[in-house]
């Protein structure tokens, strides 16, 4: 590619990078004539390393047992100083690669760091820093954030952590633009993901990236995961939330799986707050408490991701996507996929649709005056 970063692409249920295989000494992947496979992954562990936190992106990526139809990602777990490791959770561990895997990775993980109020080693963040120098994403998760930031990946860039030590990101790390209330955060060559299970999040949505949503909402329901969790850390924040006691206790919740089966049809607050039986005020505070974020956020998110299944699945026209999932016009469409995903719905069908697919979209969409 042209910006040195691993292409994502699907094809009939499948994923890959555009990359060589055969990378050059800088290591960084050819656009043209380069073969696709599935990303290869570094995993830092370090000693005392939580399992759970190790284990999130093998979980995501790795490969299904029984198989199942998506060929896994290639994952190897990485240690500055190869051979046993104990965890938190009373067993060792051993790790027989070292940080010279990561010259191979096309994405790089770091899904834990024991301490917050240290720096990692030289060793390791020179390591990330000539990792992302050639080309590879490097995803911070948890105190992971944390050694990506002492290797200055974070620096005039946006990034989350576990919200309990975003204030100490912040200090350690004033360059960083610390956003405390995001699950994750994808800038492109580095992505950042807030605490514990919000790295099922990160790795569902970086799946969902290379491989399309719905390759991600499969493995999701796999892993009995939500494929996208409205709302951010707020909702987990250790602060009072509103109760609302207008209302029986799962009225909201029948009102937010109500709107959520109608996302072709005109829905406002108004509207929604009648079905859980709530004023407009009410319903506004109820639902934030909920979720932690606005109705019409939510609203946004959840019908773009709709959108993003029927472009792969279907070969519905533009028009006709953008109709059912609720955004009235196309172009409407167009400047809700720029803004959440940077690209046109008709470039991301060519990258994630199946080769049917795509073809009888192409045919549907062949007429004057349409576009992507």
């Amino acid at each position: 590619m042209e910006d040195g970063l691993p292409r994502p692409g699907a094809r009939d249920g499948g994923c890959a990078v555009d990359t060589d295989a055969d990378a050059d000494a800088g290591g960084r992947g050819a656009g043209r004539g380069a073969t696709l496979r599935p990303p290869r992954v570094a995993i830092l562990a370090f000693e005392g390393m939580s399992p759970f936190h190790l284990s999130v992106p093998t979980l995501v990526w790795g490969a299904e047992t029984p198989a199942g139809d998506l060929p896994p990602w290639r994952s190897t777990v990485v240690a500055e100083r190869p051979g046993r490791l104990e965890t938190n959770a009373g067993y060792a561990i051993d790790v027989p690669a070292g940080l010279d895997a990561l010259e191979r990775a096309d994405l790089v993980v770091v899904p834990w760091w024991p301490d917050p109020h240290r720096a990692a080693g030289d060793a390791v963040t020179e390591a990330l820093r000539a990792a992302h120098a050639r080309g590879a994403i490097v995803v911070g998760l948890c105190l992971g954030v944390f050694v990506v930031a002492d290797a200055g990946l974070l620096d005039g860039r946006e990034a989350t952590t576990h919200w309990r030590w975003a204030d100490t990101l912040r200090t350690r790390f004033p360059e960083a633009r610390v956003r405390a209330d995001e699950l994750y955060v994808d800038t492109g060559d580095v992505v950042t993901g807030a605490g514990a299970t919000a790295g099922i999040d990160t790795c569902l949505h970086l799946l969902a990236r290379f491989c399309g949503q719905e390759a991600a909402s499969r493995v999701a329901r796999r892993i009995v995961a939500a494929p996208h969790r409205a709302g951010g850390q707020a909702q987990f924040i250790e602060t009072p939330m509103p109760v609302v006691a207008s209302a029986p206790a799962d009225a909201l919740g029948e009102a937010i799986e109500w709107a959520g089966a109608r996302l072709g049809e005109r829905l406002t607050i108004d509207v929604v707050a009648g079905r859980a039986l709530l004023s407009r005020s009410a319903f506004t505070r109820a639902f934030r408490a909920r979720t932690g974020t606005t109705f019409h956020r939510w609203l946004v998110e959840r019908r773009i991701a709709r959108a993003r299944v029927l472009l792969e699945t279907t070969a519905l026209p533009v028009e006709a996507v953008a109709i059912e999932c609720g955004f009235a016009t196309a172009a409407l469409l167009r400047q809700r996929f720029a803004a959440a995903l940077g690209t046109t719905p008709t470039r991301y069908r060519s990258d994630f649709a199946g080769a049917g697919v795509g073809a009888r979209a192409r045919a549907e969409d062949a007429t004057p005056g349409a576009r992507g």
